[in-house]
């Protein structure tokens, strides 16, 4: 058996409905009018994946943290194949300690260099940058 496994099964245009194991679907829109289009769903994929790492990261260091979210922009080269040539993430953080803005930058550096497996599928010269705002 697979380790992830999902269908997408086509439903009129551009307009596509994706299920994983979950059974929750998701609607995927190429023209971006009825769901997320592909490309932002990667771009999703990756957020959530390094999001869900520093947030169990964190919690195993016992860091406090009170909110999360992480903002991603990504450009994609102008001819085809367009894949992601450079992706920039910030993480915006609440309730992160001052004395404990190493361990938050030890949790992202793991899940970049380690856990993240969104971002290790991606093309290897993909150009990564990621900044830290807190609040």
């Amino acid at each position: 058996m697979s380790d992830v496994a999902v269908e997408v099964v086509w439903e009129d245009a551009h307009r596509l409905e994706a299920t994983g194991r979950s059974g929750v679907p998701v609607v995927v829109d190429g023209s971006g009018r009825d769901g997320a289009r592909p490309t932002e769903m990667l771009l999703i994929s990756l957020a959530a994946c390094m999001g869900l790492d520093v947030v169990d990261i964190l919690t195993k260091m016992r860091v406090p943290l009170d909110g999360l979210s992480v903002r991603a922009e990504a450009d994609r080269r102008p001819d085809p194949p367009r894949r992601f040539t450079a992706v920039r993430l910030t993480y915006c953080t609440k309730g992160v300690p001052a004395e404990a803005q190493d361990k938050l930058q030890r949790a992202i550096d793991l899940s970049r260099d380690t856990y993240c497996s969104v971002l290790h599928t991606l093309h290897p010269d993909l150009d990564l940058s990621i900044r830290i705002e807190t609040g």
